[in-house]
């Protein structure tokens, strides 16, 4: 089962083989490391240094006088052959760390094994008898059911140990020893995870075992679907008991005091210091590389006070920004990571404040990624040339579904940066006029931007208005269809288990001037599915669309997939006259792939949001741009990221993040408030300072 590859507890090395013919001896030699998926492998200088019970490592073997690059306790550890190769072992500390080796042979790989076997035995026996037995309980057979019933059958037979593949324990010293320093809760949670261990097999082999008759076989697809929510929920609760087991072991070392045991504060991996106070920084005097020391640009000063920014769109280019983001692939290397993070948080926990590991950045602040969302402008700019009330609301529910498929850069979950407070994003897209498009702008109001140009601008703008919480305004607008839209959202991140959620709060109004209508609007949930694997992104949740004036709405519902069956990326949506309550359309299909609109004359449409052609923003050039622009203000991670420097794009990031953090700081003690550029604030919202309506001259 895919837990046995988790960094597991310290009480599996109880169970090594124990040889008193062994002896301890001190070991030195190059072997590889594997750093992360993008670093990959490097040799490193390991030695074993027995009396500490530490395993060593150093850059190269000349940099040993210096102090050690990197150090794991072996007391409790686990040190785990690989079955991938004849090459590879890990060793997995009972903090949680993980090093991932590979020797030069199969001879080799033993060797240290099994020297690494014996130093990890003798330390945890030593630390077992530092600690006073603590009184443990009978488990009673009895209270849980009747002696015959299958859970009291396997009681005596199973034993916990067996949950993750470890061996019988052999002498009842072992077992005491392990006893007394496993939490008496987290034992009896062990011993009946067993127990629903062997119902489970027993099942499976119930299953298996059947005679293959017309009426019933393995093969029934209500059995398969038995066996496989057996498995699932078995795997679930295996993971779930395992970060509990962290978390505890990251309490014991208040009550486990003394000199030897200071190392069970778990440690935190180099890759999460991103600059937050409560997960760890790097130390200011100290390069965090190994190698030469990280050379950092020094951050431009972005104070300012509030002045708007004049953008001449002559300066704007086609966007050569073509990088995909690549695949995680599967994240075995950087579980340890993600374990490590997992078990300091709660379900229901804000993220907020919360710095995940920069290895799961996309290469593109959240500000560009709402802009991204905008990339069928041809949809947008066509909403008003609908003929009726209830063309337009469909024209509208079209462009909304079809905007979340381009808005993310490839299928597997990465996170856009989080912009700094002030941080703004601008762009533009050229719309091609069509000759059934254009129309004559209304009498006693002509077009002030009415030209020979043979397409249409849309232009957008965004800014972080606010740090916590974390609020976005975004605004776009195209003056010659006099038409614009304007949204603030503030995410709202939890955490959910093995799933990350991303509530976006917050409304959008499409302002469709030559109509007079508005169509406020809300947003989908967003979520992180399977981080400890392969992450991937679903939305979810029910948003709603509504025009006060034409009496026209709409309900679009993200379905989220169901344990089992059912597809991916499901979403319906209804499109209704509010007084007669008549639905005059429906949509159904996947937001990302095919969307099939039914009308109730009885036609159909299918839109291929997959084949949909995507315009390209324009956007200036970086060395244009202002200092708290988005592509200006992360350039160095960004490029950082481009290079797969995962330590120098942390460390650029933590420059920006501490920068802001200062900033703050200065303005709390100065009393001096903060001053959007782009937004006011009214009432529980944001809203562009000059939109269109607000412009007499745009006015019908």
């Amino acid at each position: 089962m895919g837990v046995c590859s988790l960094p597991v507890s310290f009480y599996e090395c109880l169970l090594l083989p124990h040889n008193t013919s062994d002896h301890m001896e001190n070991i030195d030699g190059y072997l590889m490391k594997y750093t992360n998926l993008v670093t990959g492998w490097q040799y490193r200088f390991f030695v074993l240094n027995n009396e500490a019970g530490l395993l060593e490592y150093f850059v190269n073997e000349q940099s040993r006088p210096q102090k050690p690059r990197g150090m794991l306790p072996l007391a409790g550890a686990v040190i785990s052959p690989s079955d991938e190769d004849s090459h590879t072992f890990t060793v997995n500390a009972i903090s949680g760390e993980q090093y991932k080796l590979r020797a030069s042979d199969a001879k080799e790989r033993q060797h240290w094994v099994s020297r690494l076997q014996i130093c990890t035995q003798h330390h945890t026996e030593a630390m077992g008898k530092s600690q006073p037995p603590s009184k443990s309980r009978s488990y009673s057979t009895a209270s849980q059911g009747s002696g015959s019933s299958p859970m009291s059958m396997r009681r005596h037979s199973q034993n916990p140990a067996s949950l993750f593949g470890w061996s019988q324990v052999r002498g009842s010293s072992a077992y005491s020893s392990k006893r007394s320093l496993l939490p008496d809760h987290l034992m009896d949670a062990r011993e009946m995870m067993s127990q629903a261990q062997g119902q489970h097999k027993d099942l499976i082999q119930g299953i298996e075992g059947l005679p293959a008759t017309p009426g019933l076989s393995p093969l029934d697809q209500d059995l398969l679907m038995l066996k496989a929510t057996s498995m699932a929920t078995m795997n679930c609760l295996n993971e779930c008991l395992h970060i509990l087991h962290l978390q505890q072991m990251a309490r014991q070392r208040s009550s486990l005091g003394g000199p030897t045991i200071e190392w069970l504060e778990p440690k935190l991996p180099d890759i999460l210091k991103n600059g937050s106070s409560s997960l760890g920084s790097f130390a200011t005097g100290e390069g965090p590389l190994e190698g030469n020391r990280l050379e950092l640009s020094s951050p431009e000063s972005c104070n300012f006070s509030g002045e708007q920014e004049d953008i001449d769109a002559e300066d704007e280019l086609e966007d050569s920004f073509t990088d995909k983001e690549e695949d995680l692939g599967a994240v075995e290397e950087e579980r340890s990571v993600i374990l490590h993070l997992l078990s300091q948080l709660k379900l229901g926990m804000d993220l907020t404040r919360v710095v995940l590991p920069t290895f799961i950045l996309e290469k593109r602040s959240l500000l560009e990624m709402y802009a991204d969302f905008m990339s069928h402008p041809d949809l947008f700019v066509t909403i008003t040339d609908g003929s009726s009330p209830e063309d337009r609301m469909v024209r509208f529910v079209e462009y909304y579904l079809t905007s979340f498929h381009e808005g993310r850069k490839g299928a597997i979950a990465k996170k856009p940066y989080n912009p700094i407070i002030g941080e703004t994003f601008h762009c533009s897209w050229k719309v091609p006029k069509r000759p059934d498009a254009s129309k004559e702008p209304s009498q006693g109001s002509p077009d002030p931007t009415a030209s020979s140009q043979d397409s249409y601008q849309v232009r957008f703008v965004a800014e972080q208005v606010s740090h916590h919480p974390p609020v976005s305004g975004f605004y776009a607008e195209c003056q010659e269809r006099r038409m614009c839209v304007n949204t603030h959202v503030w995410t709202k991140s939890k955490f959910m288990g093995m799933s990350i959620g991303v509530s976006m709060v917050g409304e959008g109004c499409l302002y469709l001037l030559e109509h007079d209508e508005e169509y406020t609007f809300t947003l989908p949930c967003a979520y992180a599915r399977s981080i400890l694997t392969v992450p991937w992104v679903e939305l979810g949740g029910k948003v709603t669309i509504n025009c006060a004036k034409s009496g026209y709405s709409a309900v679009i519902t993200f379905q989220t997939k169901p344990f089992y069956g059912g597809k991916l990326h499901k979403v319906t949506a209804e499109v209704k006259h509010n007084s007669t309550n008549t639905v005059v359309c429906r949509v159904q299909g996947e937001w990302n792939g095919v969307l099939e609109f039914s009308f109730t004359n009885g036609e159909t449409r299918v839109v291929d949001v997959t084949r949909l052609p995507v315009t390209k923003k324009h956007v200036r050039p970086v060395e244009k741009q202002g200092p708290t622009e988005s592509r200006r203000l992360w350039q160095h991670v960004t490029e950082a990221l481009r290079q797969k420097d995962i330590e120098k794009a942390t460390e650029h990031k933590r420059v920006l993040e501490e920068r802001q953090r200062t900033e703050e700081r200065h303005r709390v003690e100065t009393e001096t408030p903060w001053r959007t550029r782009y937004f006011d604030r009214e009432g529980e919202g944001w809203v562009y300072h000059k939109p269109l309506w607000k412009n007499s001259t745009f006015k019908s």
